[in-house]
């Protein structure tokens, strides 16, 4: 079992909504200004992250599950996929207008291990930057009446959104990512995506993407109702833990240092995020620099660890 930091680089997803500003705000190595995902923290098959330091570098963090699982508190028998994905994503365009299914539909449908609850934690957004987020459809009937007749202004909810703002969004939520928006999401670790609407779009060869209507209609809650979040702050020394969101899938908080913190842990891992700032990380006496950008993972080894600095971070773990 180790007690080292894993510290992971990103798997970086070319969109045709995405820009550059995972190039100019974190410094990644982008493969075209039309970057629009960043895969930070994954095990996913679609685009898993690599390990860059200790035993286990240039390792994915899929093989770091699949071979270590006492770093996670998990026996050598245990099945079960790595449940969370962390993503940044850059949207200079609107996203399609999505939704996605619970566990058992997409069990049962897909074939995969998890549907897809997220979170948005907003890293950044333009003036009069919205989201959509739900529908005004009172039946099944109507959603489907609304959307085969194309009659998206009457269908779709629009929501706007500014910087530091959180957004929960649990499968059967239609949703959208609007333009001028940088968020990080964290999400159970899946990739099914059910497109309701895509502003008709084409791509560089004047294709249209593939919209899933009748997979959409099936997994939507209807009517949308609007989660209820219980925020709270405590503080732990120069520590202001705010709790965003603790849920079936993940607990997700943001974390504002301004000083130093020893922090205990009793969680299977714990994932961390720098979005702002720069500091350090100590465990067992090595002193790591972290700053903006920079993604790692706590296993289950470590137990206490200190923090200084002055910086943002949004943590995240297994409920």
């Amino acid at each position: 079992m180790t007690t080292q930091p894993l510290f992971l680089s990103p798997t970086l997803q070319e969109r045709i909504w995405g820009g550059d500003k995972l190039k100019t705000e974190f410094h990644y190595d982008i493969p075209s200004d039309k970057t629009g995902e960043a895969w930070v923290i994954s095990a996913h098959e679609n685009g898993p992250s690599t390990i860059e330091n200790g035993p286990l570098k240039g390792k994915t963090l899929t093989e770091a599950w699949e071979n270590n699982r006492d770093y996670f508190n998990r026996s050598e028998t245990d099945t079960e996929a790595y449940p969370l994905l962390v993503k940044i994503l850059d949207a200079t365009e609107d996203l399609s207008v999505q939704v996605h299914p619970d566990d058992t539909y997409a069990r049962e449908k897909e074939g995969v291990p998890y549907g897809k609850t997220e979170c948005w934690y907003v890293l950044d957004a333009e003036e009069d930057a919205k989201i959509v987020f739900g529908h005004h459809a009172e039946t099944t009937e109507e959603l489907k009446t609304l959307a085969e007749n194309g009659e998206w202004d009457e269908l779709l909810r629009y929501v706007p959104v500014k910087k530091g703002d959180f957004i929960y969004v649990p499968s059967g939520s239609i949703h959208a990512i609007g333009a001028g928006i940088v968020i990080l999401e964290t999400q159970q670790s899946s990739d099914i995506t059910y497109r309701v609407y895509d502003y008709d779009r084409t791509d560089d060869q004047g294709n249209t993407r593939e919209l899933h209507l009748d997979q959409s209609i099936d997994v939507t809650t209807v009517p949308h109702k609007d989660p209820e979040l219980s925020q709270t702050q405590t503080t732990e020394d120069d520590l202001t833990i705010t709790h965003l969101v603790k849920e079936q899938y993940f607990t997700v908080e943001k974390w504002t240092l301004t000083g130093e913190v020893t922090k205990s842990q009793s969680e299977d891992f714990l994932q961390l995020s720098v979005i702002d700032g720069e500091g350090t990380l100590t465990v067992d006496g090595d002193v790591y620099p972290i700053k903006k950008g920079a993604h790692f993972i706590l296993p289950y080894g470590v137990k206490t660890f200190d923090l200084a600095g002055n910086m943002t971070l949004i943590t995240s773990y297994t409920s």
